[in-house]
Parts: C-alpha cells; structure tokens; sequence
C-alpha cells in the first residue's frame, strides 16, 4: 500500500505541473499579441504619416467651439498676472490674428497698481476698429491679480480654464489641427514638461528637459512632427522666462532662431527686452 505522504507530494507535484503548463501556454498566447521586442518604440514613422497643414491653413468651427450666441461675437476673456506674463498665450493670440479677424483688448483690473507700458501694448496699438459684428473673436486681457491665468468665453454654464498650459491648449484647439492619438500625446506630454520641469523645475530638472529637447530636434525640425506645434510655443516660452536660452544644446538654439523667425514669436520677444 502506497504511502499516503507520498500520494499527497505525487498529487501537489500534478498540480504544480498543469498550473506551469497553463502558465507556458498563456505566455506563449501574449508573444503572439505583441508586434514589437519592448514597449521603447520608435514613433517617428507614426508622426510622419500624420496629417500635418499650417496653422492659417484651416480653423475650427467657433460656432461648435464657443456655443452659438445668435450673432454675438464670441469673447474670451484672460485673467493674468503681470509680474507672470503668460507668454505662451500672447503668442497664440498672434497666431490667432493670422486666422481670425479679432477684436484684441487690454485692460488693468483694480487689484493690480501698475503695469509696465510694453505690457499694456502687449497687443501692438490698436487701430481704428470696425463695428464689433465684423470681428470673429473678441480676446481680452485683463492684467489682474491672480495666482495663476483664468480664461472664460461667452457660455455661461462653462467653468473656468485654470492654468497657462491647459488655456493654451484649448486656443490652439482653435486652429481646427487633427492628430493622431500618438502625436496628440507627445504634444501633451512636452507641453507638461515644459510646463511643470522646463519652467517650474530645478536647475537639474531643466538640463534633463533640454538634453531630451536636444535629442528630440536632432531628429525633426520641430519638437513633434515636421509642423510648429503647441509643443514649440510653449517650450519656447519656458526657456525665454527661465532664462536659460542662451546656454542651451545646438540643436534647441537653431530650433528657437526658426521659432523667432516667425513674427509671434519675435513680437513675445521684443516684450522681454
């Protein structure tokens, strides 16, 4: 008669066995899934065979984008701190007056004593103004005291856009671009980095951002894909207010002379001086 301790090893060893072979063939079912060696990638193929077309090219639906007001003009309006000139967005707002008719304004809030005069014209003079029914889009800046920029727009039931980066990405959704969930990631997680490390990181925190810039520029032109992106204009303006530009990587320098070679760009620049 069979010992009955060996029965129980004999029985826990089958049980072990069939469990690794469930294991084997689960595994061997994954490899069969998996179309590349690691999740490390190259992109750069999937970016290229987006549909990349300049920025006054095309634009959105205001009317989908801002809500239908019968007719009105559709405002939007920035809360921002002067002693924090929210660069990014007076780009965009350039850009924006290269697709839109707009009516721009600036005005001073109480709460803030002064404002230096480049700021107040950070809009270049005003000229003489047609009827506001002409106008696609008002844009107002209101320097105020605020911890951080606020944006609104003519629908009453909409909760305030906080923050630079997501009020810049919410006007360069303006220009109407389409991505692919790939390139529509890379421009995001740029956007956050210069953001949050370029911008508001320490001093090894940005060297790591611009090493990765560099290696990034080595490849393409612009940060994402072979277009400007909202990736650039923000980066951009995080090295203008670290002040970091002039000691950055070759390739993140020739990168910022093509960005100053557009006049958004250079008009922000003139700002700093």
């Amino acid at each position: 008669e069979a010992d009955p301790s060996l029965q129980a090893l004999e029985s826990r060893q089958d049980e072990i066995l069939k469990r690794l072979y469930e294991l084997k063939s689960a595994v061997d079912g994954l490899s069969k899934m998996i179309q590349t060696p690691d999740a490390d990638f190259d992109v750069t193929n999937i970016i290229q065979t987006d549909e990349f077309s300049p920025l006054t090219a095309n634009g959105a639906d205001l009317d989908l984008m801002l809500g239908k007001d019968y007719g009105a003009l559709k405002d939007v309006v920035i809360n921002a701190n002067p002693s924090h000139p929210p660069l990014s967005l007076l780009v965009l707002h350039s850009l924006l007056c290269e697709r839109y008719k707009i009516l721009s304004a600036v005005h001073t809030h109480s709460s803030v004593k002064s404002v230096p005069e480049n700021l107040l014209k950070c809009f270049g003079e005003q000229t003489k103004k047609q009827p506001r029914h002409e106008y696609q889009l008002g844009f107002t800046l209101i320097w105020k005291d605020v911890p951080k920029p606020q944006m609104k727009f003519s629908i009453q039931t909409m909760c305030p856009i906080e923050g630079e980066g997501n009020i810049a990405r919410f006007l360069f959704s303006l220009f109407g671009q389409k991505y692919n969930a790939v390139t529509s990631t890379l421009i995001d997680s740029w956007v956050d980095t210069a953001m949050l490390q370029l911008q508001e990181g320490s001093s090894k925190e940005r060297a790591a951002v611009l090493r990765s810039m560099n290696a990034a520029l080595g490849r393409s032109s612009w940060l994402v894909g072979s277009e400007l992106s909202l990736a650039d204009v923000v980066a951009w303006c995080a090295l203008q207010r670290t002040g970091t530009a002039n000691s950055a990587p070759a390739n993140v320098q020739k990168w910022m002379k093509s960005c100053e070679n557009l006049a958004p760009f250079s008009s922000v620049l003139k700002l700093l001086k």
